[in-house]
């Protein structure tokens, strides 16, 4: 029986308790950070041992690898890739040529994962920043408008695709009038829901058809005043799921976000009654993660379904792609600034 939740590993390779409790827990996936990768060749092990772990060949391997500032494969093995503002910046003067980047540079990006055996990116950022908003998001974004953030979180998401990897649209339903860092504390958005629906949960409605998407650890007053998106059911079942009509695998944010309060079995709980499929926990801390797999249940019914589906949209191999043209194209279009 597989678990609903999705775990972080301690570092490089995966020591013998750590390999223990995963085979016990038997959770759906996992998620590599910068204190995981090392090189091409390492990585490539620990895939392939972490899902030796749970006993299936298409577990869920996930990376946040965005570009900009959050990319977990750097230099010198990977090759840097621009925020998502620059795409935007590129759509001021040349619209068509920035989708064909936002695509293009996505699909190298899959390109790169694919090697690794990581089959989830989780990318693209849809939420659309307010004026005087927190950095946290800033230059993640595509833009400072829905209708930008949509056109090329969509082209973006096809290049994933493209090259058989998952994307994970976040932060739904939306993070970017946050005032604060949920990694640090709990934002609250006083937006009413008109403006909600107008701009931050447009982006999401455009790409309500991705495979999986990550909640926001948000408040919203005009919703539900008490309770953070990921663990608020009016949330996740009025806006998340009717408004906005995502009908994919819906993972939370980090559980071990300071803008979560409780204990982890507590914010396991709460995710998952309020709706959430899966909940991701990133950190590898042993307790927390028993803690965290003793609270969580097994993936059955929808939420099974949904995972399957998900994983079924990268079943196949990537479509055919010359990656050395690709990266003469897209390095031109930048004037080599993105180069290494």
């Amino acid at each position: 029986m597989t678990l609903a939740a999705l775990f972080g590993c301690a570092g490089p390779a995966l020591g013998k308790d750590e390999a223990a409790f995963f085979s016990e827990a038997q959770p759906w996936g996992f998620i590599l950070f910068g204190r995981n990768i090392q090189d091409p060749d390492q990585v490539r092990a620990l895939t392939s041992a972490l899902r030796a772990t749970v006993g299936r060949a298409d577990a869920p391997i996930l990376i946040d690898q965005e570009g900009g500032r959050v990319a977990r494969l750097r230099a010198p093995h990977w090759r840097r890739y621009p925020p998502a503002r620059e795409f935007a910046d590129l759509a001021a003067s040349d619209p068509s040529l920035a989708c064909e980047m936002a695509w293009l540079g996505a699909r190298l990006i899959a390109h790169d994962l694919f090697a690794l055996g990581i089959n989830v990116d989780c990318a693209p950022v849809l939420d659309t920043p307010a004026a005087g908003s927190h950095d946290i998001i800033g230059d993640r974004a595509y833009g400072r408008g829905p209708d930008m953030v949509a056109l090329l979180g969509r082209v973006a998401a096809e290049g994933l695709l493209a090259g058989a990897v998952a994307p994970v649209i976040k932060h739904i339903p939306g993070h970017g009038r946050a005032m604060a860092d949920s990694h640090l504390e709990l934002p609250v958005v006083d937006a009413d829901i008109a403006e909600l629906e107008a701009i931050d949960f447009a982006p999401f409605r455009a790409l309500a058809d991705a495979p999986m998407a990550m909640t926001a650890h948000v408040v919203y007053r005009a919703i539900d005043p008490e309770r953070p998106g990921t663990i608020s059911p009016v949330v996740i079942g009025e806006i998340i799921r009717r408004r906005i009509g995502f009908s994919g695998l819906l993972m939370t944010d980090d559980l071990s976000m300071h803008a979560l309060g409780g204990t982890f079995a507590e914010r396991t709980r709460a995710s998952l009654q309020a709706g959430c499929d899966v909940v991701l926990h990133c950190n590898g801390d042993p307790a927390e993660m028993a803690e965290v797999a003793g609270a969580a249940h097994t993936l059955t019914g929808r939420a099974a379904a949904r995972a399957r589906e998900a994983l079924e949209r990268v079943a196949a191999p990537p479509e055919s792609f010359d990656e050395e043209a690709g990266r003469r194209r897209f390095d031109a279009a930048f004037q080599m600034r993105f180069a290494e």
